[in-house]
């Protein structure tokens, strides 16, 4: 394992976002109209988008009445994401935080009533760290609470492809994935009960992934 390698990626996403500000495209992720769905269901109105990218699921969670708080590791991530709120006009529904989600999340415990995340467990970080963000989701969401979160997966075509960093983290393109199998995301349901996992794909290579969707008990 070469932390140096992972903790780089910080900067690289950085440059990125700089870059290439609609790198994702304008629209919602599959997985954001999916949750929508559950947090409508749910009667649930607060929610944290964690790892928040370029903001395209938080502004459409907030376009859809849903108070988010869009975290993400990168200033100019949340720097891309305040405009757009601003020119949206939806600063009412979105509020922003820069956090390293490596380390304890800054709120109570059984405060936030539920966390979405696309493919946040799936960036640079060791299994260790995704076991302590995990357990950390679990600390802070009311009783109840949802965690929906999407990974990559062993199935993806990126998988055991370019540069191996260590456990099942590997590099492509300059960036480095975590690729989940069915049984990681088992591993990860201490505290949770899982309602639902579901495959779907992304993009034109296509990405392969995991929707999660988990209840904490």
């Amino acid at each position: 394992m070469d932390q140096a390698k992972l903790d780089q990626q910080s900067q690289h996403w950085e440059e990125n976002f700089s870059n290439k500000p609609e790198m994702f495209g304008l629209e919602p992720s599959y997985s954001a109209k999916k949750a929508l769905e559950i947090f409508k269901e749910k009667k649930i109105n607060n929610i944290v988008d964690l790892g928040a990218g370029l903001g395209r699921d938080s502004v459409f969670f907030a376009k859809n009445s849903i108070n988010v708080l869009a975290i993400d590791n990168s200033f100019n991530a949340i720097k891309i994401i305040n405009k757009k709120i601003q020119k949206l006009n939806l600063s009412k529904f979105v509020t922003t935080k820069v956090i390293d989600i490596r380390n304890k999340l800054p709120f109570e415990d059984c405060s936030i009533d539920a966390f979405y995340s696309h493919m946040l467990y799936c960036m640079a970080l060791t299994n260790s760290e995704i076991v302590n963000l995990n357990r950390e989701i679990h600390r802070v969401l009311k009783p109840d609470g949802i965690n929906f979160y999407t990974v990559r997966n062993t199935s993806d075509g990126d998988y055991k492809k370019g540069i191996h960093r260590g456990e099942n983290l590997y590099e492509n393109d300059g960036f480095i994935v975590h690729f989940f199998s069915e049984e990681k995301i088992n591993q990860l349901l201490n505290g949770f009960k899982n309602i639902q996992i579901e495959i779907f794909e992304e993009g034109s290579f296509p990405r392969k992934l995991f929707c999660v969707y988990n209840k904490k008990i």
